[in-house]
């Protein structure tokens, strides 16, 4: 069985509410999960690169999507606030989701074993998962993206 994206609804860090996996943009989504705060230094490994593989396959939207256990709203407020103050790019803020969620379900959906890691997921329209990487960006990672943004 194929690994699907679970429903969830949230906000970005623009203050957009979205529902998920519908309310990824793009016709496939390349997703970056980040369980820990210092995990955002693998995050930008990719981040670096992402612009330009979306410049080549236009039809891609990429996500951020820091992942963590459920908060009452004070805490989120608290949370989002900070990684807003580190984030002035408006379009990287709209591509910024917080995941405020029962982590355990959500992990065992998409077979994602570990929090010491990131990992990064392309899905297809409806949430499937079409390629999978973990940790830090390499050539050879970005090479086997590309092609699976090609089929």
């Amino acid at each position: 069985m194929a690994e699907t994206f679970p429903t969830l609804t949230t906000k970005n860090l623009s203050g957009t509410q979205v529902t998920l996996p519908a309310g990824f943009s793009g016709q496939k989504n390349l997703v970056l999960i980040a369980f820990e705060r210092d995990q955002q230094k693998d995050v930008d490994t990719w981040l670096k690169v992402l612009p330009q593989l979306q410049q080549a396959h236009p039809t891609m939207a990429y996500y951020e999507l820091p992942t963590i256990k459920r908060m009452n709203g004070m805490v989120r407020f608290f949370i989002d606030n900070g990684m807003r103050g580190g984030i002035k790019d408006q379009q990287q803020r709209a591509r910024t989701i917080t995941l405020y969620i029962d982590k355990e379900p959500f992990k065992k959906a998409l077979n994602l074993p570990s929090e010491d890691r990131i990992y990064a997921l392309l899905l297809d329209k409806a949430g499937k998962v079409l390629w999978r990487s973990e940790g830090l960006y390499d050539e050879a990672k970005g090479k086997a993206l590309a092609a699976a943004l090609a089929q």
